[in-house]
């Protein structure tokens, strides 16, 4: 740096600022998604399937049962993050999700959002492969809901 725009004030970098949160792994967030399918998602199809369908023919033939099976995948997913910030994929890898303003738990509203943006960002796949390219580790549908997935406390102070 040249010492005439150290006097000008010109082209100073301020000091690097560490982020508040330790950012959680893109893979444990993949195997918290893959472990919340078997433990929530399965048992609901399920029981939808062949308590309430009949069996599997029906589920197939059905255009609604699916839909439902989702809705409710997705109700149970935003009340486990508005209650405690982790569903139980996140709680075996110790990572949480939080509202980026002030580090809270999501309100339901506000996860059940999330919710539905992780089912367009899936489907356009393209807001899935964002978390690739940015240092905060956010995917499209964190972006738009300002929610953070974080590594939780106990981990940090198991470290």
């Amino acid at each position: 740096m040249r010492f005439r725009d150290i006097k000008k004030n010109k082209n100073i970098k301020s000091p690097n600022k560490e982020p508040l949160y330790v950012y959680a792994k893109t893979t444990d967030r993949i195997k918290a998604f893959i472990t919340d399918m078997f433990m929530i998602y399965v048992p609901i199809l399920y029981i939808i399937t062949y308590v309430f369908m009949g069996g599997k023919e029906a589920f197939q033939e059905s255009d609604l049962a699916p839909f439902i099976a989702v809705s409710l995948y997705g109700v149970i997913y935003s009340v486990l993050l508005a209650k405690f910030g982790q569903t139980p994929g996140k709680k075996a890898y110790e990572i949480k999700v939080i509202n980026e303003k002030d580090g809270e738990n999501l309100s339901f509203f506000h996860s059940y959002v999330r919710f539905v943006m992780f089912l367009f960002s899936a489907f356009s796949l393209l807001g899935l492969l964002v978390v690739f390219y940015r240092d905060d580790k956010k995917s499209l549908h964190d972006l738009v809901c300002g929610s953070l997935v974080v590594v939780s406390e106990n981990k940090l102070t198991s470290v």
